[in-house]
């Protein structure tokens, strides 16, 4: 190594030490990553006082996350990145299954496990909910024995993870489920709300230098596994919200906008209730794809 290193042929130097590294991709994104970060360097001139910044502003991103809130997860939300990555991975471009989107910072392992029908509401107070949905292939065939993951703020736009206290430690809002012989689910809850992602840490300070609006429309999450299946993790988007246009991490999908039904107190509800206040109810079909494509054109042609 040089012990006259310029600003040109440090990029070089740095780049030569991975070129021992055991693993190929390892070494393609870490070279890649070098020379992308030392031009971005070089274009904005950037100053001592500008890189003690940013260190100190990811130093506080890592301390702010913890097992229920990731900032960094939150950052690369909000810098567009975690959009791109799902984008990248799904560029076929296929339109015979549902579109994926943000897997977002609120998911928690150790949800509850709920009977399909549940109220999974946890007991928070809001304006019922009724979703039913079913999972089928790109042949409309139905997927039965599908992990559904399901999560969603309260009404005023909170998580259960960010209400602890009032919560006593419990989860709500949240459940895994089981799709039936008919690839269906169902569970009643409470309706969400659209709400600022966290402001209170690092990221918060980026939207607000950037002027930019914290929003996220009314969403509510799911993540569905089922054996020979690709993992599909998507949101379904309250159609006519206010902030689809300006989603603070770029998570909203026109594909993904449905109807969530207001019904009034009198009308029955889909579990046969009668209910005694207005309620909302939302349905949709997901489409998941097969892991082996061949597969799927087999069993086509079988029918």
């Amino acid at each position: 190594m040089s012990l006259d290193l310029t600003e040109t042929t440090i990029t070089e130097a740095v780049q030569k030490t991975f070129t021992a590294a055991h693993d190929d991709r390892m070494r393609e994104v870490f070279c890649s990553l070098v020379q992308h970060l030392h031009d971005f360097t070089r274009e904005v001139q950037l100053t001592g006082d500008e890189w003690f910044t940013a260190v100190d502003f990811l130093e506080r991103v890592g301390q702010m996350s913890t097992p229920t809130r990731q900032e960094f997860v939150l950052l690369s939300d909000i810098l567009g990145l975690s959009v791109l990555v799902d984008q990248i991975a799904h560029q076929d471009g296929s339109t015979s299954t549902t579109d994926s989107t943000l897997l977002g910072p609120f998911f928690v392992e150790g949800r509850p496990k709920a009977e399909n029908g549940s109220d999974i509401s946890g007991g928070v107070d809001g304006t019922p909910l009724f979703c039913h949905g079913s999972v089928v292939d790109s042949a409309g065939n139905p997927v039965a024995g599908a992990h559904v993951d399901t999560w969603h703020s309260d009404g005023d736009g909170f998580y259960d993870v960010q209400q602890a206290q009032k919560l006593h430690d419990k989860l709500a809002m949240r459940a895994l489920l089981t799709t039936d012989e008919r690839g269906r689910f169902w569970y009643r809850s409470i309706a969400p709300r659209y709400y600022p992602v966290p402001t209170d840490g690092p990221c918060g300070e980026i939207l607000r230098a950037a002027d930019r609006s914290a929003m996220r429309p009314e969403h509510i999450h799911f993540w569905f596994q089922a054996e020979g299946y690709e993992p599909l993790i998507t949101m379904l988007f309250r159609y006519g919200d206010p902030y689809l246009e300006t989603d603070a991490v770029f998570g909203a999908k026109r594909s993904l906008v449905v109807e969530f039904v207001d019904h009034q107190a009198g009308e029955t509800a889909p579990d046969g209730t009668t209910m005694t206040e207005p309620f909302q109810t939302v349905e949709w079909t997901f489409t998941l794809e097969r892991k082996d494509q061949g597969d799927v054109t087999d069993r086509a042609e079988q029918t």
